[in-house]
């Protein structure tokens, strides 16, 4: 006889167990994760019922091992209910969290919601250490006596100041006799020089507080601010888990706590020891064992597979190739972790998004009703969800659910609740449909349509998942788990054109059943920043040996077998001078198979290498492995001969062709082998199984169902508009442009558009108007409509299969001259005389010559010193790259005074041919999609997903005019509004918008504005539309479709030789990036919506002759608005660059950022204050041109409604000798060694009167958004952070 192994996932609302009794049976259980009135804990009493012991505390005798995954700490950290925690970092730094990469994530959202800081106070410690630099120019004189020693990489760090403990204890102490005894130290670049933090930690020990996480030891690796945060969350997060330990484990007998084997799973997918167990490797635990499961029962004769897990309240993807797929660095909940996690993708907010119609469009989500007030059905008030469509459409069958619901949680599902809301968006949609002369719709219809546009937004990003990273869908198995995903798999694949769903007899349990098939784990990882060659080596591989033999003991403690451990053998590597480290792993001790290893994935990735370049080993990491599976016999019998095969019952259920009677079987009475065909339902204990029309489920032997997808054409006969059909366009489009996104990060080779991610990819249709654009770069929304109809116009009857045109002049729809747009026309069939559509892509390209490296010069004042210009350049003709008359154009800004040609030209013609690449990518997309609809029907969605945005736009106005009738007691179909801002040369902006509220129209008339400048803050037309679009979107609250209908309603008038609207010579690359925000700041005041942010971009450079070239765009305040303070230390508006972290910055330049942190006050003061900009001080190491280029140093950012003004910001130059001079807002200035620059940022404008007081709105329920995680948000989020 054996003994018990318990596998056991406490989830938010069930918690599941999976368990192997003592005569070997498998068992399965599901309980609520709290239910006061029968148990304390559901883990514990889940073991009770499997000992069968009639009370506590519970004998471990017969437990062999408890195994465990907690939502615990994601709760915790995702509802803000951690530790008390004090934050510890280096003097200067204090708001570093605070503004973390100063970027938002979310662009058009102007109250920009970022989740508070974890930590509640923060104590800057006195010390300072600096990376050591041959080309450092300062003398002792000028940096006082320092002490050189060497790091753990083996690099030389100077000691500028020991920590100063007599400060550091009294400042500890103030924090203890608050109650605060959980620490986190963060100091700089600990991560190579842990000493500092090791002191603080000994002083913090004596002083007697209970927790403290170390930077240096929960992660060794580079970056402050992500390093910060992880050490953190460890410190909010870790208690938690002890308290929640201590619980567990007093439900045994205390003597025999030491017979207790528990293991908890940690968010790499690998199982860990109680001890070990911290919270920031805890934070992916509860779907870490989900992997794991369905790797280990889906992964069938090497065939790939997308694991789908949809529950109610969010929907995970994520994908297993025979390995698991690790990222290093991800974020969730406004917290950027550092530690190594499964890449599990949260994309949607499940069973319990909330369905919408707004504005013509059906809306899925973001929203949830969460598991409170839930969905409508479950008769606690909640609004309609996907659960009420599933339900109405008999996909789901009320008897078979436990009664959990109502008040009480006593009552069955309702259906009448569901069908009583679906009658009420009824009304609204059938309202539209005739109002437009449309045929009306079927409740059923409606329901079925929210399923369809649900499976379609899902789909997109399970697209970028694959296709996005150069892998073919179709040879992957959908592996469907989570209670929500059997309703929705077999469309899901057929949408994604996949053959296969698998569907685990454990699906509803999967994350348990994968616990008890996870390895053990002991990770460890320390930075190296050797390059890999065989001088290193040695050394490299000694410290693999090391760690490996290390991680080897630590399991040999814990009682595992030393013949039974594994060793993988990791490297994160990365080419010299970029940032994308990618790990590697090998079974093979030589420095050349990791490096082969690592080519070979750079290729497959990015498709190419770069030869002869140095690569660099960020860091040395090994994860040994104890395998400890529990044995589970998974095959189940066929069906005996005497038993027929037969359903439970019929019952009605909906499918696009109508009611069809479908049957009913229950997963527990099926054999092997058993074959159902479509439409069927199976009904699992935990979870419902929809096998659709034209589907075949099958049995297999281990129990799983196993679907067969029937793949049917589309039906392309109508093109009358089909509101379901619309939204389902909507996505494919946006799915086309991000796709395009995907090739050209992947093949590009400058780290401005493979790392920053400085490019915008769209689609356009025949008439060049915007139908989809991706991502949303500000300063990119519309601007290239502009570029392609420009080009109709020059060039268009000359357009012929097989060319591309290049082109980035300001008066041919370009932004700057660095922003270069790629065109690529798209034909189809055996028409090639006139284009069906376009694809464009857009890049920031690092130089193209001009006055100064980066082609953006402070001080132009002609467009001929700003770069190489294209307006209608053919850069492939009927097939052929034009390189050479390419080169010539690049090299041709060299002809002019004190200018250069390109100083990148390899760069440049690479990502020109990825842009080409990306184009032909969405040219294919658009023709498979003309293939599957016919070319009518597709131009027939484009344009009504055009009208939609119109009608979005329409709303917006029509609102605007009745909520300025509503406060001046009119009914006036007639809105004028004004506003007038200056530059701070004095240059006038003036807007006066004239809003017919008749036909939803409105005048945008910028007559008044002040004549083209001298200098480069002249602004193109196609960015006052960029602003203009940009303002929109962010005044309507929800998503709208981003094309050219959105201009439809708007008339812009634009004086001709104004500010707006210079001739075709006029310098104007500080109007991208300057006058842009001004524009944004007029509107907005126009519409007394906000008051004013930074309105500054903040461009700093610095540079010298010796190839050192550095740009940075830096936050300041936002404005305050009707109902929020404005964020502080935040990008606004047209920007939303993120900043270098501060070790990168100062292990790759010569300066040392001596303080970066909040300007306080600086906001503007009132009922709601604005934002405060920041204070970032910069010493200079040696000599080198500091070129600044700003505003709002004369103007300051407008209160409104009685708010007051922000301040200013300044440019200060501090000299070696003391003196501070005012540099003004643009110069250009030598800096010798010891110089420091300050940069004080503007800060938001307050609104409303300091003494009003805050109004609480009750009278909407506020429903939160599913929270997303994963690569592909943390992509999304670099992508929006340019």
């Amino acid at each position: 006889m054996g003994r018990l192994q318990v596998a056991i996932d406490r989830g938010g609302t069930f918690t599941d167990v999976v368990a192997r009794t003592s005569d070997g049976k498998i068992v399965t259980m599901k309980l609520l994760s709290e239910d006061p009135e029968k148990y304390k804990d559901a883990p514990t009493e889940a073991i009770r019922r499997l000992i069968k012991q009639d009370s506590f505390p519970l004998d471990p005798a017969n437990i062999d091992w408890i195994r465990m995954g907690t939502t615990v700490a994601t709760n915790a950290l995702l509802e803000r209910k951690g530790e008390r925690v004090a934050l510890l970092v280096t003097n200067g730094f204090r708001d570093l969290l605070h503004i973390g990469s100063q970027s938002r994530p979310k662009l058009f959202d102007l109250t920009v919601r970022i989740s508070d800081v974890v930590y509640e106070e923060v104590i800057e410690v006195q010390e300072r250490v600096v990376i050591f630099r041959d080309d450092c120019e300062l003398t002792d004189e000028i940096r006082g006596k320092i002490q050189q020693t060497t790091t753990t990489t083996g690099e030389k760090i100077e000691i500028w100041k020991a920590v100063d403990e007599e400060q550091l204890r009294k400042e500890l102490g103030k924090i203890k006799e608050k109650g605060i005894l959980s620490i986190a130290v963060a100091l700089l670049h600990s991560y190579c020089f842990p000493d500092h933090e090791l002191r603080v930690g000994e002083i913090a020990r004596d002083m007697g507080f209970t927790n403290i996480s170390l930077s240096h030891q929960i992660i060794a690796m580079q970056k402050y601010v992500p390093r910060a945060h992880t050490a953190c969350t460890d410190a909010y997060l870790t208690p938690c888990l002890k308290r929640y330990i201590d619980t567990f484990t007093n439900a045994f007998e205390k003597d025999k706590l030491n017979e207790l084997n528990v293991l908890f799973m940690q968010s790499d997918g690998g199982l860990t020891s109680v001890e070990k167990f911290s919270g920031s490797r805890a934070i992916l635990s509860g779907p870490a064992g989900g992997v794991i499961g369905y790797s280990v029962t889906s992964y069938i004769n090497s065939q790939p597979v997308i694991g789908f897990d949809m529950g109610g309240t969010s929907t995970d993807v994520s994908r297993f190739d025979g390995s698991l797929e690790h990222v290093l660095e991800s974020t969730i909940a406004s917290v950027t972790i550092q530690a190594p996690q499964l890449d599990i993708n949260t994309v949607a907010a499940g069973g319990g998004s909330i369905l919408n119609f707004r504005s013509g469009l059906f809306r899925v989500g973001p929203e949830s009703a969460g598991a409170q007030p839930g969905p409508a059905c479950y008769k606690k008030g909640g609004p309609l969800t996907v659960t009420d469509a599933n339900l109405i459409l008999g996909r789901l069958i009320a008897e078979h659910f436990p009664a959990l619901f109502g008040p009480k949680g006593n009552e069955p599902l309702d259906p009448e609740a569901s069908l009583n809301k679906f009658k009420e968006l009824a009304t609204t949609i059938n309202s539209f449909l005739k109002e437009a002369g449309k045929k009306t719709l079927s409740i059923e219809d409606i329901a079925l349509g929210f399923i369809n546009v649900a499976n379609e937004s899902m789909s997109r990003p399970i697209r970028a998942l694959t296709e996005g990273k150069g892998f073919d869908l179709r040879d992957h198995v959908l592996a469907c788990f989570g209670g929500a995903g059997g309703q929705h798999a077999c469309a899901i694949a057929r949408a994604l054109g996949m053959k296969t769903v698998h569907v685990s007899r454990f699906a509803g349990v999967l994350s348990a059943l994968g616990l008890a098939l996870a390895d053990v784990v002991h990770e460890m990882q320390e930075p190296s920043g050797k390059v890999i060659d065989s001088n290193n080596w040695s050394n490299i591989n000694d410290r693999l040996k090391h760690l490996s033999n290390y991680g080897t003991d630590e399991l040999v403690k814990q009682g595992y077998d030393r013949k039974s451990i594994i060793v993988e053998k990791y490297l994160n590597l990365r080419y010299e001078g970029t940032d994308c480290a990618l790990m590697c792993t090998s079974n093979e001790d030589s420095a050349e198979s990791f490096i082969d290893v690592f080519l070979k994935k750079y290729k497959e990735q990015f498709g190419f290498i770069i030869p002869d370049r140095p690569i660099i080993v960020d860091d040395i990491r090994i994860r040994a492995l104890a395998k400890s599976a529990m044995n589970i016999d998974r095959k189940i019998d066929i069906r005996p001969k005497d038993k027929s095969f037969k359903e439970l019952k019929k019952v009605k259920c909906y499918f696009e062709q109508g009611f069809v009677e479908t049957p009913v079987y229950l997963i527990e009475e099926l054999y092997a082998n058993d074959h159902i065909s479509g439409p069927a339902i199976i009904i699992d204990p935990s979870c419902t199984i929809v096998v659709e029309p034209n589907c075949e489920a099958i049995v297999t032997d281990c129990g799983d169902i196993r679907i067969d997808i029937k793949h049917m054409k589309e039906n392309t006969d109508s093109i009358e508009l089909d509101l379901i059909r619309l939204s389902i366009f909507q996505n494919r489009f946006m799915s086309i442009a991000e796709q395009c996104g995907r090739v050209l990060q992947l093949t590009a080779i400058s780290t401005n558009i493979k790392e920053r991610l400085d490019f915008s990819c769209a689609v356009f249709g025949p008439d060049g108007g915007l139908v989809a654009n991706a991502p949303h770069i500000p300063v990119h929304l519309g601007a290239m409509q502009e570029a392609v109809q420009y080009q109709m116009r020059s060039i268009g009857k000359d357009l012929r299969d097989g060319d591309v045109i290049l082109t980035n002049h300001p008066a041919a729809g370009g932004s700057h001259l660095p922003d270069l747009t790629v065109i690529t026309p798209v034909f189809h069939g055996s028409d090639k005389e006139k284009p069906v559509f376009f694809v464009a892509s857009r890049g920031h390209h690092a130089d193209i010559g001009g006055l100064t490296p980066g082609s953006m010069p402070p001080h132009s004042t002609s467009l001929l010193q700003e770069g190489a210009q294209f307006i209608s350049f053919k850069i492939v003709e009927q097939g052929q790259f034009k390189e050479k008359e390419l080169i010539e154009h690049l090299n041709a800004p060299g002809k002019q005074p004190n200018c250069s040609g390109t100083r990148t030209l390899m760069h440049n013609i690479a990502d020109l041919k990825a842009q080409i690449a990306a184009n032909l990518k969405g040219v294919k997309l658009v023709q498979e999609l003309i293939d599957i609809y016919s070319l009518k029907l597709v131009q027939a969605y484009m344009g009504y997903i055009q009208d939609n945005a119109e009608t979005a736009v329409k709303d917006l106005l029509k609102t605007v005019v009745h909520s300025l009738s509503g406060k001046e007691n009119k009914n006036q179909d007639q809105v004028k509004l004004q506003a007038v801002d200056y530059m701070d040369d004095g240059s006038k902006i003036c807007l006066c918008v004239e809003i017919n509220g008749k036909d939803s129209k409105a005048k945008f008339d910028f007559t008044g504005t002040s004549e083209q400048v001298w200098y480069n803050w002249n602004t193109p037309r196609s960015i006052s539309y960029s602003a203009i679009i940009y303002c929109l979107r962010a005044m309507i609250a929800h998503e709208i479709p981003l094309n050219q209908g959105c201009m439809r309603p708007i008339e812009v008038i634009l004086p001709s030789g104004s500010l707006l609207d210079p001739h075709k010579d006029a310098a104007v690359v500080g109007g991208n990036v300057l006058t842009s925000q001004r524009l944004v700041d007029i509107i907005l005041r126009a519409f007394n919506v906000c008051a004013a942010s930074q309105g500054c971009m903040n461009n700093i450079t610095w540079g010298d002759n010796k190839a050192t070239s550095y740009y940075e765009t830096v936050a300041g305040g936002a404005g305050a608005g009707p109902n929020w303070h404005g964020r502080s230390g935040v990008h606004t508006h047209m920007t939303n660059t993120r900043i270098t972290d501060p070790e990168i910055l100062e292990k790759r330049f010569p300066v040392i950022l001596q303080k970066f942190c909040l300007r306080s006050l600086s906001g503007g003061q009132g009922k709601f204050r604005g934002g405060d900009g920041v204070d970032r001080q910069i010493l200079f190491r040696r000599s080198m041109t500091l070129s600044v280029l700003t505003e709002r140093r004369v103007y300051q950012p407008y209160g409104l409604n009685g708010g007051e003004n922000g301040q200013c910001g300044k440019n200060l130059l501090k000299r070696v000798d003391g003196r501070i001079i005012n540099l003004g807002g643009k110069c250009s200035v030598p800096m010798e060694p010891g110089d420091t620059f300050i940069l004080l940022t503007p800060g938001g404008g307050g609104y409303g009167q300091v003494n009003d007081k805050e109004e609480k709105n009750s009278e909407e329920t506020q429903f939160q958004t599913y929270i997303e995680r994963g690569s592909l948000f943390d992509y999304r989020l670099a992508q929006e952070g340019v």
